[in-house]
Formats: structure tokens, C-alpha cells, sequence
């Protein structure tokens, strides 16, 4: 069994083509296990200690669809003693003052319910006005924008990835 626990929601294919490279570069699918949180199942949570999320934030600051049909479910999973990494697409220059907000609702759920949040990540880099997925100054997981910055992408998931290695001991 992997380590990592990947449970992504995707409209147009960009959170899973992410999720992809963020596998490969954890070493393939023997570290990370894939789940569309469309066909997971709250137990599924319970098999890793290790968690990646990633929800883009669709329309004006609300969860992509699948994610926000599974949201009440995130009610009846114990987070406890998990760490919890998080990425999204979105769109800094249509939605800059929404911008990555599925971020923020999902790790506040989460960390509510006893997720370790781990893998912030900076802002600068990003041009938007407002943001729930800002702490402290820093994205409470990876921003990526596939509309406005795509050509950063894997760039961004290879040093996000090497910055979450350690925090999640290996």
C-alpha cells in the first residue's frame, strides 16, 4: 500500500492532470494512491496518515461540484494525527478576489476536524486582492493558475513536492 492518500475533484481535467505529476514526483504510484473524490468513499481517508487534497475553486470562491457534494462527509472522517497537504488550480487575473478559495474552506474543514496542515506555500509570484486560502501570509497549500501562469506549473509541483517530502517523513 502507498503512503500518500491523493483525493482530488477536476471539471476540465487540470486537478487530475496535477495530480498526476504531483504522483510522479512523490515516485509513482506505489507512494501515492489516486482517488476522484466523485468515487471515494470517506473510509478511503483512513488508510493514510499522509493526505494530499486538491480542489480548484470554481465560479465566484466555491468548491469544484464533486468536492462540494462530499463536503458534509468530511464531517464523519477523524483527521487526527494526519497531515494535510493541499493544491488547486485557479484564476488569479478573472477571480482575484477569490482566488484558490476552495483552499481555504477545505483546510479549514479539515483542520477543524484534526488535519495537521502542512506544504504552505508563498504568495508572491501571484497577482490577486483577496484569498481564504491565505494564513499567515502564505497559501495554505500549492496555487497553481493553469490560465494565467501554466508555464510555472511543474516548476511549482517539483519544489512543492521537495518541500513536502520531509514534512511527511520521507
Amino acid at each position: 500500500m502507498s503512503n500518500i492518500g491523493l483525493f482530488f475533484g477536476t471539471q476540465t481535467g487540470n486537478t487530475q492532470t496535477e495530480s498526476e505529476i504531483i504522483q510522479k514526483e512523490f515516485g509513482g504510484d506505489s507512494v501515492v494512491t489516486l482517488y476522484d473524490i466523485s468515487q471515494a468513499e470517506p473510509s478511503d481517508f483512513n488508510n493514510y496518515d499522509y493526505i494530499v487534497v486538491g480542489c480548484p475553486t470554481w465560479n465566484v470562491g466555491e468548491l469544484q461540484s464533486d468536492w462540494e457534494n462530499f463536503y458534509d462527509e468530511l464531517d464523519n472522517i477523524d483527521f487526527i494525527g494526519k497531515k494535510v497537504a493541499y493544491f488547486a488550480p485557479g484564476d488569479q487575473v478573472g477571480y482575484p478576489d477569490t482566488f484558490q478559495d476552495a483552499l481555504g474552506i477545505l483546510e479549514e474543514k479539515i483542520s477543524e476536524n484534526g488535519g495537521e496542515t502542512v506544504g504552505y506555500w508563498p504568495t508572491e509570484g501571484y497577482e490577486f486582492s483577496e484569498s481564504k486560502a491565505v494564513r499567515d501570509g502564505k497559501f495554505v497549500g500549492l496555487a497553481l493558475d493553469e490560465d494565467n501562469q501554466s508555464d510555472l506549473t511543474e516548476e511549482r509541483i517539483k519544489a512543492w513536492v521537495t518541500q513536502l517530502k520531509p514534512e511527511f517523513g520521507l
